[in-house]
């Protein structure tokens, strides 16, 4: 059977050894003061951008950020972005044991979108906004991890399916405001970020 008092320990070494590899390869590059604070400020917007949308459950812009960021400047770079939208957000909307869950998934977003941001799929939009659906099941189903490791001391097949099933109105939610975002939006993001990248040679690999 499952031990609860396991579950906090577990987030914390889970995010502790998701986080690492990213900040060792950062640590090791040669950046910029600049470059860091563009990593920060998308991070912060992204952040930001969760606080309108609360009144909506699982509707919001972060993963569409997320994935801009990574797609212009890479899968470290998005995955920071992601973790860092997660941890700040939630010093507005609440800390507890789902931020390390949270920086986890939105950087998992971040980091897969950067590592196919050359391929033919990330290179349409229908294809952006197939990968920002896909995410925004895949992103409540890790989440689902969290509850059931926390609240449920003897996990089971049906418990399991029940959770996920509950919680598919909200994924299902997150799933098309990603498509919303992509699709209107990722055009001009994606000119915008790729032009001061080229300006200012930010985050070249």
């Amino acid at each position: 059977m499952w031990r609860r008092e396991l579950y906090l320990p577990l987030s914390l070494a889970m995010i502790a050894l998701a986080m690492l590899p990213f900040f060792i390869r950062f640590e090791r590059r040669k950046l910029r003061a600049e470059e860091l604070l563009l990593v920060a400020m998308l991070g912060a917007i992204a952040a930001v951008s969760r606080i309108p949308f609360v009144a909506l459950p699982s509707v919001q812009p972060v993963s569409f950020i997320v994935i801009m960021a990574a797609l212009v400047f890479g899968a470290e770079s998005g995955f920071l972005v992601g973790a860092i939208a997660a941890i700040v957000s939630n010093l507005f909307l609440g800390q507890g044991p789902w931020t390390p869950w949270q920086m986890f998934s939105w950087g998992m977003i971040g980091f897969t979108a950067g590592l196919l941001r050359h391929t033919r799929l990330m290179g349409s939009a229908w294809g952006r906004a197939a990968f920002g659906f896909a995410w925004g099941f895949l992103f409540g189903w890790v989440m689902n991890l969290w509850g059931l490791l926390g609240f449920i001391g003897d996990l089971s097949w049906s418990a399991i399916a029940a959770s996920y099933a509950a919680s598919f109105p909200f994924d299902l939610a997150h799933a098309l405001s990603n498509v919303f975002f992509l699709m209107l939006f990722s055009g001009i993001w994606l000119r915008i970020l790729g032009r001061a990248k080229r300006k200012y040679g930010l985050l070249d690999p």
